[in-house]
């Protein structure tokens, strides 16, 4: 058998069954092979036949991708995540890209759309994002719109999407859409979701919106997207496609596929109804606590001299009686406390039971229907730009962004 090289294309034989794929390397003895379907196996070398080598493709980035002028211009800002990644079909490895050039090739219908320009911040997990990554993104964002881009598409890991999407929203008064969009699935995959989110985003962010929202698979089908606000929504599912949901309302719109026709509610902000607007000073020492029976009040303590808590409570806003005290220090000593719910659907409300009046005695904040990581980006927001405790407090209580709903679905 002729020697095998990376890239060649092979056939797979095992009994009566035999399948095409490309080889990727050997290691241990056993040959690795990206079949067809886009998945590897491992097999021996026995089981594999070579079939030809194809012509090598060129590295990606090299030539010109050429734009239509006439289109509107968006600016695609990268972070990172699945979604910015191209499939090397030579070795079946998934690798970043975040030229525009190479996002065209990788999904050319996007030139059918609109012009782009990139810009990268970050090449990370989005488990590793930060809060100072968020300033320089809303940074980012705003120099873009200032440079008269019609849109703004920022390529994002799904896991803390929802974070990030919140946060420059409350830094951040946008004339134009500003769309968020990940992949639940990488592009090796046959089940992948990341060309379709893409050019969902990029219909999004060349329409009629004028805010900051998430655009992402609607259903576990390939037929439309949803245009989801960026301080309601959430990540509820680990894997599946459909996985980011609107929380208390409804989704602010969808997107057709493959028509890439946009809808959008009523609700739903208009292109050109803010002006442009940044106020990215964030307080860090900030943190959001999930609590549950029995944790102890010492925990706390991890927390002593943080300029926010945001409790995630249970039912209507409630923890330990025995929490009550600590959290009455934590607030005289400046910390601002603020209550929401595991729930996610309905609102805090502490007035109905005395374990909720007395945590308002205290001092702790209700936090509405806010979900949780919502409440804590806002709170990061809200004392790094408020000095004033009492008008931190009412800002809190106070819908910016979307993010407070005055009735509960």
């Amino acid at each position: 058998m002729e020697r095998l090289e990376t890239g060649d294309l092979v056939r797979y034989v095992n009994g009566g069954t035999a399948l095409t794929g490309t080889y990727i390397a050997e290691r241990d003895g056993m040959a690795v092979v990206k079949l067809e379907s886009g998945y590897n196996i491992g097999t021996s070398l026995e089981k594999i036949e070579f079939v030809e080598r194809p012509a090598r493709q060129p590295a990606a980035g090299a030539g010109v991708v050429v734009q239509d002028p006439d289109l509107p211009e968006l600016a695609i800002i990268s972070t990172g995540g699945t979604i910015a990644s191209r499939v090397d079909y030579r070795t079946g490895a998934v690798m970043s890209q975040f030229s525009a050039s190479d996002i065209l090739r990788a999904i050319p219908e996007l030139g059918d759309i609109a012009r782009y320009r990139d810009r990268q911040i970050a090449s990370i997990l989005s488990e590793n994002m930060q809060p100072a990554l968020w300033r320089e993104l809303a940074r980012a964002i705003y120099d873009e719109i200032r440079a008269g881009v019609a849109g703004v598409i920022v390529t994002h890991g799904t896991d803390t999407m929802a974070y990030s999407a919140a946060a420059v929203r409350f830094m951040l008064k946008t004339p134009v859409p500003v769309v968020f969009v990940g992949s639940q699935r990488s592009a090796d995959r046959p089940s992948s979701d990341n060309a379709m989110n893409a050019l969902c985003s990029a219909a999004v962010a060349a329409g009629d919106l004028g805010e900051v929202v998430v655009v992402m698979h609607a259903t576990t089908n390939d037929d439309r997207c949803a245009v989801h606000r960026a301080t309601r929504v959430r990540k509820m599912h680990t894997s599946r496609r459909d996985a980011f949901q609107s929380t208390g309302m409804e989704p602010l719109g969808y997107v057709d596929y493959p028509s890439l026709s946009v809808t959008l509610s009523d609700e739903a902000v208009r292109r050109g109804t803010e002006e442009p607007e940044l106020r990215d000073n964030l307080e860090e020492r900030c943190a959001l606590v999930h609590f549950y029976p029995g944790m102890p009040p010492a925990v706390l303590d991890a927390f002593e001299g943080y300029a926010g808590l945001v409790i995630s409570g249970t039912g209507l806003g409630h923890v330990a009686t025995d929490w009550i005290p600590r959290l009455r220090e934590m607030i005289e000593d400046g910390t601002a406390v603020v209550m929401t719910s595991q729930c996610l659907h309905g609102r805090v409300c502490d007035r109905v039971y005395n374990t909720g009046r007395d945590l308002l005695s205290a001092g702790v904040i209700e936090g509405e229907d806010m979900l949780p990581e919502a409440a804590l980006v806002k709170l990061m927001w809200v004392l790094g730009n408020e000095p004033d405790p009492e008008r931190a407090r009412v800002l809190m209580q106070t819908d910016l962004a979307g993010e407070i709903r005055r009735r509960s679905i």
